[in-house]
């Protein structure tokens, strides 16, 4: 992807009971379709009303985060509500749901040609929009914990010489700090499933995002020689940073087929296919350690063609150019 030209920052924004499950096999924070999908929804209301812009990319730093879910051991459980009862009068069945309280700082790559004179005005009208829309499934709610100037939204006119654009990047991280952003480390599951195949040939990716995704345990000697030496348990870790399995977007499993050919689709003007879940590992990154605005930013990179529907990140180009 290019270089960005315009950031609009929404700092620390306070949103409650956003879906925590982002995906059949991981929880914890929302799924960054839900953000690219927050993404196109703010683009068509403001076009709607009239203010001509589009997003071409978003990015996330997380400041805080309160899952609903137990406390304690290995196994968690979510906070479940009661429903209402049903039209019988009967109790209605639990129906499970994850939920989690989320700080925090979204960032978009803004493509427009408004004036420079109105950017304050869009900014604004942004603000507003967002303040009455869904993040992830959760509301967006007064942040009673940083001062109000902290939550002031912003527009960035990213400078073409590369130092500018360094200093103004520079001021740009520490206000977001404490904080830890999403970037995509599809880099990481390459190279850990070439590790496994080197000692079993039959290992697959599967093997590979499972073995990332987990902590895994093993006993060392200190002093093989000595018959009562106590083990010593050590995580095994096959790199360093904050790793998260996260899903990355959709993968085809059938045919395209055309508007209305489905039955009960949501939409029978649009062509309709099913898919699952496509998954990767992520990496929390704090905001001081990158480079340039490019390395937190999330794009679509579809391949219809190869049916795959899925988000992008190009923080490990740089990552492992270091």
């Amino acid at each position: 992807m290019s270089n960005v030209s315009n950031l609009l920052v929404l700092p620390r924004l306070r949103v409650q009971n956003a879906n925590a499950i982002s995906s059949p096999m991981t929880w914890g924070f929302p799924a960054m379709s839900a953000l690219v999908g927050l993404m196109h929804a703010l683009e068509r209301k403001l076009c709607a009303a009239g203010t001509n812009i589009a997003f071409e990319q978003v990015g996330v730093i997380c400041h805080d985060f309160e899952a609903q879910a137990t406390e304690g051991g290995y196994i968690r459980g979510f906070h479940l509500t009661r429903n209402p009862v049903d039209k019988t009068g009967g109790t209605a069945a639990i129906v499970e749901e994850g939920r989690i309280h989320l700080d925090i700082t979204l960032v978009f790559a803004v493509d427009t040609a408004a004036d420079e004179n109105e950017h304050a005005q869009i900014v604004e009208k942004v603000a507003q929009t967002v303040a009455g829309m869904r993040i992830a499934g959760g509301s967006v709610v007064p942040n009673r914990s940083v001062p109000s100037y902290k939550q002031r939204p912003q527009w960035v006119t990213l400078d073409d010489d590369e130092g500018e654009r360094q200093k103004q990047f520079a001021k740009l991280k520490r206000r977001w700090l404490p904080g830890f952003a999403l970037t995509l480390r599809d880099d990481y599951l390459t190279e850990h499933l070439q590790t496994l195949q080197q000692q079993n040939p039959d290992a697959s990716l599967l093997d590979a995002w499972l073995d990332l995704s987990r902590l895994n345990h093993h006993c060392t000697l200190e002093n093989e020689d000595e018959p009562n030496e106590k083990p010593v348990w050590q995580v095994r870790r096959p790199y360093r940073g904050w790793l998260v399995p996260i899903p990355v977007g959709y993968g085809a499993i059938s045919d395209l087929f055309t508007p209305g050919e489905v039955a009960n689709a949501r939409d029978a003007k649009t062509h309709f296919r099913f898919v699952e879940s496509l998954y990767s590992m992520g990496e929390w990154v704090s905001p001081h350690r990158m480079k340039q605005p490019e390395d937190l930013l999330w794009y679509v990179d579809n391949n219809e063609e190869a049916g795959l529907y899925r988000l992008n990140n190009d923080y490990h180009l740089r990552a492992t150019a270091q």
